[in-house]
């Protein structure tokens, strides 16, 4: 009974013994794991944090990306408009070129023509006249004026080497500078008429305002006056003397054989 007692006892504590050793054994074996989970925690912890400190910077970088996207494409479309206001105005800088060349083109026409008729002015002879009245202080023409205008442009059309002189006159009432701006005026009206309606060039025509000077009536009578208040048109060709000097040399050739 005593033999069996003390076995049992032996058990007892072997077991008991071997129970501490396995829970030491499985403390031992589990710490380190643990602590490497925990490590691998923390680590997890931080790095998810820089992920999202990234992702923040990301975000205010592309933030700022945009900002500057459009800032540069606001700053693209200013320029653009200024490049467009450049253009403009510099297309307006060369219409203006361009008018003034033809407007130089023009006047060199004109003074061409000038010197023409200056060089060969013995050959133009006066071809026909034209006298347009005016009323009192007026300068503006009626349709009985408009035309005789009419007939006179008509007649000198056919003409190739022809210039017109326009003289306008005033009545002997008034002062003198009146008067000689109310003749400019009087003449321009019969000039303006004959370029606009009948494409007359321009330099073909030479004005002058007289005033009062080569009155046709020398009376201080109303008719008198009336006669005065006028413009005189008068058109110069030297076709019919190149129409002579080319008979001329024809029947020269037509001799000499």
């Amino acid at each position: 009974m005593k033999a069996s007692l003390a076995t049992t006892l032996i058990l007892s504590g072997a077991l008991l013994s071997g129970g501490c050793a396995t829970k030491r054994y499985v403390r031992n074996t589990t710490t380190p794991i643990q602590a490497k989970v925990d490590q691998v925690g923390e680590q997890t912890s931080r790095n998810s944090q820089t992920i999202e400190d990234t992702r923040s910077q990301l975000k205010q970088v592309d933030e700022r990306a945009q900002s500057g996207i459009s800032a540069a494409q606001e700053r693209a479309s200013t320029a653009d408009s200024r490049a467009g206001d450049a253009m403009g105005r510099a297309d307006r800088a060369q219409q203006s070129a361009d008018k003034a060349q033809q407007a130089s083109d023009a006047n060199s026409q004109a003074i061409g023509g000038l010197r023409n008729v200056i060089a060969n002015i013995d050959d133009y002879k006066l071809q026909a006249t034209v006298a347009v009245p005016f009323g009192l202080n007026k300068y503006a023409l009626d349709a009985a004026s408009r035309g005789e205008l009419d007939k006179l442009a008509e007649d000198v059309k056919s003409g190739r080497r022809y210039f017109i002189a326009v003289e306008g006159f005033t009545d002997r009432t008034g002062s003198r500078q009146y008067n000689e701006a109310l003749s400019r005026r009087r003449a321009d009206a019969v000039v303006q008429y004959l370029v606009a309606k009948h494409d007359i060039p321009i330099y073909r025509i030479h004005m002058i305002g007289l005033a009062d000077q080569k009155p046709v009536d020398q009376a201080q009578s109303r008719a008198a006056r009336a006669k005065n208040r006028r413009v005189e048109v008068k058109v110069f060709s030297a076709d019919q003397t190149l129409q002579s000097l080319n008979s001329t040399n024809s029947a020269a050739t037509v001799a000499a054989k």
